[in-house]
């Protein structure tokens, strides 16, 4: 963002688009509380507008979580390689492999798991956020990163917004835990301090990293390929580079684990309500039980098939990273924009509970930004990956994306027609806890 565009105001960039984001969250929160689901884009939208656009919503995700985990295969092996050497696709076979067996364990399990990288990752953050604060150029920290004229730059600010929207995908991914959390109050909590959190982490990083490169040699970003990681060896030692880079990995690793369990839930979801083949719903049980299995396996295969196809392509892994990380961007913004639109039917119809009247209206305001921010994002695609002027190659990302949303309208229409009863049941498949068996009662005798 600062190297290859050359605008300083990234630090008010990331500023604006938590500001947006948060915007975003308020409906689909509060929805939320009222519909607890694994999937909740397809039940949201399933709810507020009609069970077909749900079943669009859920294709809609499906891309985007694959695409947005998928592309970490393209990173993690270059990155690994320059730490450890060997083949990108080994590495990123090994991680594969790593992923589907945490995906085997439940989400309890697995957020430990995810809860620890990410410590770790943070501790970096905050060397290396302290490390840019303590050697600043010119000897004086600036806020002119936080000046409009810093980021207005022309025909580089939809770029630095674009790429900010992107860093922000999967915050929204904590209601898909909304039926394994202790409440609809920790989850609402938890959604609201990852944009927060997030927002506020790459905000000051950033700020921290031109404060030492310097506002007047912000292209000094992109001549070498080791940066932004120079300025931890500067202040650290060349030591905690090679540390940095391997927590990169277990960071990359991370996510992949987590959107690895979000696609996974959403197949469970929509197996478990007939809309998929009822094997994808199978799930481990036990006291210590709940992972869905099937989800986990047709994920994995998922990866396998769109990583072998890039492969057979020729495409350089980190060209995978670029195209699809931008396309699970593009399908997580959509998705958020239609919920703005779901929520304000949602409160429209009467639904939900004793909401002030401020938030049933804010989706609105959700919705049209939401709608301004996929037309700015879509007319900027080339500007992601770096395709030239003019070409048609970006509109490629539409095919997969307009292909699972029509497939998914489809198949509404046909179940509507042939299967009213799945039809009707769309979103309503969650079964009441108290109804529910308990695998740790099951040695318990009266």
């Amino acid at each position: 963002m600062f190297g290859v565009l050359g605008v300083v105001g990234v630090p008010l960039a990331f500023g604006l688009v938590m500001a947006v984001m948060r915007l975003f969250m308020v409906g689909y929160v509060a929805v939320g509380k009222h519909v607890r689901h694994g999937a909740p884009f397809y039940a949201q939208l399933a709810r507020g507008l009609n069970p077909a656009v749900g079943l669009a919503g859920a294709g809609v995700a499906f891309v985007g979580y694959n695409a947005l985990q998928i592309s970490l295969f393209g990173l993690i092996g270059t990155k690994a390689v320059e730490l450890l050497d060997g083949r990108w696709w080994v590495w990123a076979l090994v991680a594969g492999l790593l992923v589907l067996a945490v995906g085997q364990y439940p989400g309890r399990k697995v957020a430990r798991v995810v809860g620890l990288l990410l410590a770790l990752e943070i501790g970096v953050m905050v060397l290396f956020t302290a490390a840019g604060f303590s050697q600043p150029a010119g000897g004086q920290v600036s806020t002119r990163v936080f000046a409009p004229s810093a980021l207005m730059v022309a025909g580089a600010v939809a770029g630095v917004l674009v790429f900010a929207v992107a860093s922000f995908a999967g915050v929204e991914s904590v209601l898909a835990y909304a039926e394994e959390a202790t409440s609809d109050q920790a989850v609402a909590r938890a959604a609201r301090w990852a944009v927060l959190f997030c927002g506020v982490l790459y905000a000051v990083a950033a700020w921290a990293y031109i404060t030492w490169l310097g506002l007047d040699n912000v292209g000094k970003a992109a001549e070498d390929a080791s940066q932004p990681l120079v300025l931890l060896s500067a202040m650290f030692g060349t030591g905690i580079t090679k540390l940095a880079i391997g927590l990169l990995l277990t960071s990359v690793l991370a996510a992949q684990v987590a959107f690895h369990a979000i696609v996974a839930r959403y197949v469970f979801a929509l197996a478990r309500e007939r809309v998929l083949p009822a094997r994808w719903g199978a799930f481990s049980r036990g006291a210590q039980g709940g992972a869905p299995l099937g989800g986990s396996a047709v994920q994995a295969a998922t990866s396998v098939v769109v990583v072998a196809g890039f492969m057979a392509g020729g495409a350089d892994p980190m060209t995978m990273f670029t195209w699809l990380s931008t396309t699970g961007a593009l399908c997580i913004l959509l998705l958020l924009t239609l919920a703005s639109w779901s929520a304000l039917r949602f409160f429209e119809k009467g639904l939900g509970g004793a909401e002030p009247e401020w938030l049933r209206r804010t989706p609105f305001a959700g919705a049209i930004v939401g709608a301004v921010a996929v037309v700015f994002m879509a007319s900027n695609l080339g500007t992601l990956l770096d395709t030239p002027p003019g070409s048609a190659k970006p509109w490629l990302i539409a095919v997969p994306i307009v292909a699972f949303a029509g497939t998914g309208l489809l198949t509404g229409a046909v179940l509507r027609r042939t299967h009213r009863d799945i039809y009707n049941g769309i979103s309503y498949g969650v079964p009441d806890p108290i109804l529910v068996r308990d695998d740790r009662l099951a040695g318990v005798e009266l």
